[in-house]
């Protein structure tokens, strides 16, 4: 039966999503400042977090928390490049859309402050 997925399938499908994946990690370092920031910051913090004395729950959590900055960082930066796209213009839908955007990356960084946080106050 044919397919209408516009993609390759098994192994090249992979190895096609691995690549796109790699050019928009390579296209937000280039092009988000916040992003090279939120990097250089995980550099530092998931070796820390791997070095210390904490459980493996706290190590994945503190890793985790990381992680998720950088992803909805991504998903800030997408959408604000597809609203720009759009148009130029100041529009209120348009700057709802990417200040509810910024505050998910901001609630993201405070849950990293509150994870690290906790793990590093109550492991004292």
């Amino acid at each position: 039966m044919e397919t209408c997925n516009k993609h390759p399938r098994g192994l090249r499908h992979i190895w096609h999503t691995t690549q796109t994946a790699l050019a928009g990690l390579r296209t937000a370092w280039q092009h988000e400042d916040a992003f090279r920031q939120e990097v250089l910051i995980a550099v530092v913090a998931i070796p820390a977090a791997l070095l210390l004395p904490v459980t493996a729950i706290s190590k994945a959590l503190m890793i985790a928390s990381i992680l998720l900055v950088l992803i909805v960082e991504l998903l800030n930066s997408a959408l604000e490049a597809a609203v720009d796209h759009t148009s130029l213009e100041r529009h209120p839908l348009a700057k709802r859309a990417k200040d509810v955007a910024s505050a998910a990356v901001l609630l993201s960084i405070v849950n990293a402050v509150v994870v690290w946080g906790l793990v590093l106050l109550g492991h004292s």
